[in-house]
């Protein structure tokens, strides 16, 4: 199935920039620390990249998270339901993290960029415009829209299956 195929990239893709924003977040706090004890000489500007790493790194871990479908649940509920309800509980589960990301996380975030933007708000050391770091809201955000979709489609094609008879 081509949605399969589809997931697959989007799963490799955000998962190598994930590792890629934390070797890039582990070398900035390594330099700020060897900077500050051994030069003393603290580098402004890796902490604050720093932050704005972390801020990627936890927002790329939670469209990584709901695409691997590991976001925070209690399946006490769910455990206790037949095939056709856990499918049912499913779809209403995604088309939520669907709302939330698209008015939310999308929404919300690209409003915040066109607001910093327009403001020409900067950030204090590296003077960078500050909507560049907020736009892996949105990106986040599309992509968990992504993923709610793909398990929604996935979940009603289960319900309309046949249901396989026991013996």
């Amino acid at each position: 199935m081509i949605l399969n195929r589809i997931k697959q990239v989007v799963d490799n893709t955000i998962a190598a920039f994930s590792v890629a924003v934390m070797v890039a977040l582990v070398v900035c706090v390594v330099w700020q620390v060897f900077s500050r004890y051994v030069l003393n000489q603290p580098s402004t500007m890796t902490d604050e990249l720093a932050r704005f790493l972390m801020i990627w790194v936890g927002l790329l871990g939670a469209a990584y998270t709901v695409g691997k479908q590991r976001h925070l649940a209690i399946d006490l509920l769910a455990m206790a339901l037949n095939a056709r309800k856990q499918a049912l509980l499913n779809i209403l589960i995604n088309s939520l993290i669907f709302l939330f990301s698209g008015l939310v996380v999308v929404t919300g975030g690209i409003k915040l960029i066109n607001k910093t933007l327009a403001t020409a708000q900067v950030s204090a050391a590296m003077q960078i415009p500050m909507g560049y770091v907020y736009l892996i809201l949105p990106l986040c955000g599309a992509v968990m829209m992504f993923y709610a979709l793909y398990f929604i489609q996935l979940n009603v094609q289960r319900l309309t299956q046949p249901q396989e008879v026991a013996h």
